[in-house]
Formats: C-alpha cells, structure tokens, sequence
C-alpha cells in the first residue's frame, strides 16, 4: 500500500482530498503547518494558522487517519511575511500564495514524505497533475494512482471557477511526479456535497479569504504595523504631470486601484504607475491601465516541449503562440512569449494580442497552452 502525506488546514478541501485518497487505498498521513498565529481565539482558523492544526486533527480523527503538526512560522515569516511586507513597501503587489507553495508548504511535504517513508504527497488545490507517458493521458479519470513515470503535466482543474493551477505554476517535476491532486477532477459542489454526506464540520464553511495571514483583508494595518518606513506621503499626479491629490504611502495602493484615492475628478481614475524613486503614485483614465506587453522574471518552465527544439535541431524557437494569466481571477488571453536562446534565462517579454487590464509588478504571469501550464515568473 503506497503512503501519501496530505498537507491539511481543517478546510473543506483537503479534508476531502484525505477521504479520496484514503477510499482510493492508499495509507494516507494528515499534516497541519504553523505558518502563522495572530494569536486571537476569535480570529477565523486560517489555513496557516495555530488553530488550523486543531481543525486538521478533528478533520483526520473523524476520517480515521494519522496526523501531526509541523511549526514552520520562523521559515514562514523569512520567505513569505518580509516578502509581502516590503513588496508593497517598494511598490509592487505580492502574491503571497505563490511564495508559500514555492517555498514553504510543497518543500514541507517533500521533506515530510521522506522522513516518513512516503511515496507521495498530496493537497486540496483545484488543478490536475497528468504523467506524460500514462495510456489514460487526457481522459476523465477520478483515479490518479498510476503515477510513477518521466514526466508530468500541470492542467488546469476541471472546475473553471475553482482551477488554481495558476498559484502551483513554481512546481518543479520532481514535486510533480510524486503529486497527486485529486480534486482536479472534480467540480466544487460536488466537493461540497461530498463533504456533507462525510458529515465534516467544514462542510458549511465558506471559502478561505485571499491572504490567510491577514484578518479581515486589513493589509494596510498589517504592513504598518511591520515597516518603520511605510507611512511616507507623497504627490499624487496626473498623467500630464499636475498634482492632483497625496497618496499616504506607496504600500498602500496597487496597479489598477480606484478606491482610496481621494481625488474628484469628472472621470472615474485609476493607479496606472508607481515611481519609488520619487515617491509618486500616477492616475489616469482606466484605459491607460491597460497594458499590452511586459517582462517577466524568475521563469520556473514546468513544460518546455511546445518551444524547445527537439534533440539534434540546432535552431530553436525564440518565441512561442500560448495564453497569459496575469492574475488569478482572470481568464488567460492570447499573447506571444519572446524567449532567449535558453530556457535559463533571466527574464521573457510578454506580447498579448489585445492590451490587458492592469498587469501588477510583483504579481505572477502564467503561461499555458490550452489547459496545460508551459510555466510562469514575476512581473516587472
């Protein structure tokens, strides 16, 4: 019997993916990650929160499976907190899902499966690992216990208003090929009922907020209370260069803002450009948001083969025809990835079709080809 390790926050999700996988026949161990504890009893349990292991462990006692809790805060607060707090200080927008997945939560369960014998790791993610070589490649499988081949594909979750491929866009393929997510397959109500038929108390329990170490979306308050440098004021300007308001500090708005601006204007404003080195926000009309090309760094390739040359073929393809998603709750559009003679390379231009709203420095660009992902970076 294989062994997987499910990385568990008590949620809805992962409590099902655990029942799946268990049904499926595996020997499957819960684990719960301290990230994070704002140290409230009446704070939600947040996935990455102290009370998250509680809710993991009754989650895996009714399911009758082991679990453990890992205290992961201080690496927690080193590559995710910091990040976060002095990406908005230096005017970029964070996705601080993406640096969790990259550098705490999917090397935790790697670590863990080899201490603890496993063959696999698992979570609750909405997207879908498929082997390349597998003779069921493409098909509607609910089962993905045939998972040991030379590699693997990242696809979009089956769910369209659920797929969260776009945040596992960092995965490497030796995390791949011991992945299973088997929520891929599914469609979000069917989790839902599921979880009420299991009688789990999170079966009623609404979605997780988008930034689980800040309560009540108060990130302002949050990086305030984190940075001695954060509360700077400066000018607001138009596009033309006159002055138009006073922002309260650079960390405070983002790439396409229109609240909290503070400016009477007879046209609706939007933030269309952050200069740190002046300490200036500018806005204008919402069309001047709208941007057709950008570069993107830190490139993780999960899938090379749509571009790369195949062996022998001295000339390769500097460019290639896929589809872009600059946020996560956007669908992604038609664009042209400019490459470099390598795949190592540092960074890659993004031509889209048509000019897309507002691409944030700091936010992930992912690039797919129909529903699988080539791979993704940083936008700068």
């Amino acid at each position: 019997m294989a062994k997987v390790i499910v990385g568990m926050s008590g949620g809805l999700d992962s409590s099902v993916t655990a029942y799946i996988l268990k049904k499926q026949g595996y020997e499957v161990e819960g684990v719960s990650f301290i990230m994070w504890d704002p140290g409230k009893e009446t704070a939600p349990a947040a996935c990455c929160s102290l009370r998250a292991i509680e809710e993991g462990a009754r989650a895996a006692r009714h399911l009758g499976i082991k679990h453990s809790g890992i205290d992961v805060r201080e690496e927690f607060i080193g590559k995710v907190i910091e990040p976060f707090v002095n990406s908005y200080v230096t005017g970029s927008t964070p996705n601080p899902c993406v640096l969790c997945n990259r550098f705490i939560k999917f090397p935790s369960l790697m670590n863990e499966a080899v201490k603890r014998g496993a063959e696999y790791i698992s979570t609750g993610h909405y997207a879908r690992v498929e082997p390349a070589k597998s003779k069921e490649h493409g098909a509607k499988s609910k089962n993905n216990s045939e998972h040991l081949h030379d590699y693997f594909f990242l696809k979009k979750g089956i769910d369209p208003k659920k797929d969260q491929s776009y945040f596992l866009y960092i995965l490497r393929q030796e995390e791949l090929k011991r992945l299973i997510l088997p929520l891929g397959y599914y469609k979000k109500n069917e989790i839902r009922k599921l979880a009420k038929e299991l009688n789990l108390s999170a079966a009623e329990r609404a979605e997780s907020q988008e930034i689980c170490f800040i309560e009540d979306r108060k990130y302002i308050a949050f990086i305030e209370r984190l940075s001695p440098v954060a509360g700077n004021p400066g000018p607001i300007l138009a596009l033309n260069g006159k002055v138009i308001g006073t922002h309260k500090g650079i960390y405070g708005y983002t790439i396409g803002q229109r609240k909290g601006l503070g400016i009477s204007s007879p046209e609706p404003l939007y933030v269309v450009k952050i200069d740190v080195t002046k300490n200036t926000i500018y806005a204008g009309p919402r069309d001047a948001a709208r941007k057709k090309e950008f570069f993107v760094r830190d490139i993780n390739w999960i899938n090379t083969s749509i571009f790369m040359a195949p062996k022998g073929d001295e000339e390769r393809p500097t460019q290639f025809k896929g589809a872009v998603k600059v946020r996560s709750t956007m669908r992604e559009e038609t664009a042209t990835v400019y490459i470099a003679e390598s795949k190592e390379q540092r960074a890659v231009r993004v031509v889209f079709d048509e000019p897309q709203w507002a691409p944030a420095p700091g936010q992930a660009a992912v690039f797919y080809h129909t529903d699988t992902v080539i791979g993704g970076g940083i936008i700068i």
